[in-house]
């Protein structure tokens, strides 16, 4: 497997913009997280992480347009590369495999 130095935050980030898709941005993104994180994160770890996955190249990003809601703010979209995509699958491989090899936990546990 290629080194990727891609942390575990960043991951979660880079697929929570993988699962948004078009809705991939800066607010949604830590609204996703949250929700299936069950706890608080702040906006800044979330643009930090963006911020450094974007300069990997793991993510591209572009500015939508502006709307009355965000009181005439462009929301920045965030897109999964293809490299992010390759990058996800060899972690998702490894993990599996690791928990394959894994003996089962119910061998573990002894009765008293």
């Amino acid at each position: 497997m290629k080194k990727t130095k891609l942390g575990e935050f960043e991951e979660l980030v880079l697929l929570t913009v993988v699962v948004l898709q078009e809705e991939a941005y800066g607010v949604e993104i830590k609204r996703e997280l949250e929700e299936r994180l069950n706890e608080r994160l702040s906006v800044g770890s979330i643009q930090s992480a963006l911020k450094r996955m974007e300069q990997k190249g793991f993510l591209t990003s572009e500015f939508g347009e502006a709307t009355k809601k965000r009181g005439g703010k462009r929301k920045r979209i965030y897109s999964a590369t293809p490299y992010a995509h390759r990058v996800l699958t060899e972690m998702k491989d490894v993990r599996a495999g690791l928990w394959a090899s894994m003996p089962k936990l119910a061998y573990d546990l002894k009765i008293i």
